[in-house]
């Protein structure tokens, strides 16, 4: 489903992409909380990738992974990274075979809560 990551997470998040390869579907927001029907961009996120978002894409779009077994019609005018790849003849037939993935996302939370230091887990920024 599309979402944001929130004010709390701003102004970069970097993701990396483990296993399997899928595409990200990246819409433009809409008025009240909405978005637009179709994406604007579609990310092909290889395995072993980095994606790091900031700027509008961070504030003004909304990102999610569609829940499908096969990611289809891939190919350089619909994927917004293509000329980027680092194997795009592994999608040469147009398609993505879906596998297990796993994503690390690093943030830089400046506050969430106290109870760290409070606990002193962790040092002082």
């Amino acid at each position: 489903m599309p979402h944001e990551d929130g004010a709390a997470y701003y102004p970069i998040v970097a993701t990396v992409s483990l296993g399997a390869a899928l595409v990200l579907d990246v819409y433009r927001k809409a008025a009240e909380g909405s978005r637009e029907e179709a994406p604007v961009y579609r990310i092909l996120q290889e395995a072993r990738s980095l994606l790091i978002t900031t700027g509008t894409m961070y504030t003004d779009h909304l990102h999610g992974i569609a829940e499908v077994t096969i990611d289809e019609d891939l190919r350089p005018e619909t994927i917004a990274n293509w000329d980027e790849l680092g194997a795009p003849g592994d999608f040469a037939l147009g398609k993505n075979d879906r596998a297990t993935r796993t994503s690390l996302t690093y943030r830089d939370v400046l506050k969430v809560s106290n109870i760290g230091s409070k606990l002193k887990l962790f040092g002082k920024r």
